[in-house]
């Protein structure tokens, strides 16, 4: 099974640790998984406009590509203004309405207010499960005071969190590929 993390922010590094983390963790719970990162701030994808993805550059193709091969996916994003990141959103306007059938689409948000702890749950799923992504119950937001002044994840409730999304995530995923209803 290959899992492609998505870190949906063009600023900082709490995103793309989180995602990293996320996939070492995943990985250690089954070191047969294959992993890749997607980090928004290393890829030059269009702003999207309309036409179907043909009309766009290879690296837009590229990294739609890679999304739609995988599968299952963990998405991460900022909360700004209490809404997931224009960037990322930006990224999830390309996908075609069935982009995440029969795979197993997770997501962690990271916010500086609690205030934002839903935003996940309000935005983000929805657009998932509109994709035909399985949204596991599971999801985890991460408040920015749960990491180290160098970056670092550091907080063990956070990584306790993060340990039952992969975990669903691995489970559900080994379910529908071995054919069970869920």
């Amino acid at each position: 099974m290959k899992l492609v993390g998505v870190s949906g922010s063009m600023v900082g590094s709490k995103i793309l640790e989180s995602v990293y983390h996320f996939l070492n963790t995943a990985k250690a719970m089954d070191p047969n998984i294959k992993t890749e990162l997607i980090d928004l701030k290393e890829e030059e994808i269009e702003l999207f406009h309309g036409p179907s993805l043909s009309f766009y550059d290879q690296n837009t193709w590229d990294v739609i590509h890679k999304i739609t091969s995988a599968d299952f996916l963990v998405f991460a994003t900022p909360i700004y203004q209490a809404s997931i990141a224009g960037a990322f959103k930006n990224l999830l306007d390309y996908m075609p309405q069935n982009a995440f059938k029969g795979k197993v689409t997770g997501f962690i948000t990271v916010g500086g207010s609690g205030k934002h702890a839903l935003v996940g749950e309000y935005q983000l799923k929805p657009i998932l499960a509109y994709l035909k992504g399985i949204v596991p119950i599971q999801n985890v937001f991460i408040h920015n005071t749960s990491f180290a002044e160098e970056g670092d994840l550091e907080d063990e409730k956070v990584i306790r969190r993060m340990e039952k999304l992969a975990d669903e995530m691995i489970t559900l995923q080994k379910g529908l590929n071995a054919g069970d209803k869920f």
